[in-house]
Order: structure tokens, then C-alpha cells, then sequence
């Protein structure tokens, strides 16, 4: 997998309208790791696409009534079967960390990546995803020298009283056994 222009190459392209600049668009220094399921527990549909492009349907599901007007994006949605979507370029902040901190430092959608995993806290991951989840950070640390291996996250942890993602059925060993 590459990246050229901040676009991964080979994968689906959905642009989100959910995305600004950065405040320096050379400052990417964190990857997060999230988790969804639209609606929760449930895989395979393009829901995720929808609520990432304002146009979820509050009335297919009592959930969506809740999200549908929220205003939030992920560079990356890896689906349970592996495959890959990418809605905003990676020099672009994308709205996915919220209100959150990082070793001290506020506001993580200024300098970070936010890749969600298809998924539950409860419910193991995919080898497909993980699969993939690897190669894309391969491609951002080959891509990002402001990036490490030792910078990569969950959502959990840089928002602990807020999110629980991607949780602990997450296996971090799957990460960094495999990332050189």
C-alpha cells in the first residue's frame, strides 16, 4: 500500500465534507486508533459512509436520531472484510478525536490520524483488518517522518472519560509485533 498525495492508493474514496486544515499541515505525529458499527453492533452497511458525509437518515434507525446531525469524520474506515475507505487526505484534520489530550497536548485532530476499525469494544477484530490496519501504517510511517511507531493510540486513551474504543478485545501485540 502507498500514499500519494496524502491519498491512499487502492482504496475506495469517499471525501467527507467534515474536515478542515490543520494548523500546520506538516504537524502528524499520532495515529488513533478508533472503533464503529452503524448502528451499534451491526456490520456491512453504508451507514458509516452516510454519518461521515451528513447524510445518515435519522429515521432508518433509533439510534441515528441521536448522531445524524454530528459533524465528525475518520481518514480511514477499515470494514470487517479488509476493505479500505478513505475520507480526507492525511495533511487535512479530520474530525474524530474530539475533545482530547496527548502526552499533554490538547486537541489530537490537529496533529493526528484517525483510522477506524469496523468493529465493537467487545467484539475481536478481523485478521483482514489488522492485515490492513498494518499495511496503512507501514504507509504513514514510510509516508510521515513526524511519525512513530511508539505515537499510536486509541481513542481511549487520549479521551479515557469520554471513549472506550477501540477496547479491549484489541490485541496491540497484532500492531506492534508486525510494524518495523
Amino acid at each position: 500500500m502507498q500514499i500519494k498525495d496524502h491519498w491512499l492508493s487502492d482504496v475506495t474514496r469517499i471525501v467527507s465534507p467534515n474536515f478542515n486544515e490543520r494548523p500546520s499541515e506538516n504537524d502528524i505525529s499520532l495515529i488513533v486508533i478508533h472503533c464503529i458499527s452503524l448502528p451499534p453492533k451491526e456490520f456491512g452497511a453504508n451507514y458509516i459512509d452516510d454519518l461521515f458525509c451528513n447524510r445518515l437518515n435519522p429515521t432508518l434507525h433509533p439510534y441515528f436520531e441521536t448522531i445524524s446531525t454530528m459533524k465528525v469524520s475518520a481518514h480511514v474506515l477499515i470494514r470487517r472484510d479488509g476493505e479500505c475507505v478513505q475520507y480526507v487526505p492525511f495533511h487535512k484534520r479530520a474530525w474524530h478525536a474530539g475533545v482530547s489530550i496527548y502526552n499533554g497536548r490538547e486537541n489530537c485532530n490537529d496533529f493526528s490520524i484517525g483510522i477506524e476499525l469496523e468493529g465493537t469494544e467487545t467484539i475481536d477484530y478481523t485478521h483482514a483488518q489488522y492485515d490492513v490496519l498494518n499495511n496503512i501504517i507501514r504507509a504513514l510511517l514510510d509516508t510521515y517522518p513526524t511519525l512513530s511507531k511508539q505515537h499510536i493510540t486509541g481513542h481511549s486513551d487520549i479521551a479515557p472519560n469520554r471513549k472506550t474504543d477501540p477496547g479491549d478485545v484489541f490485541d496491540w501485540s497484532r500492531i506492534n509485533s508486525t510494524v518495523v
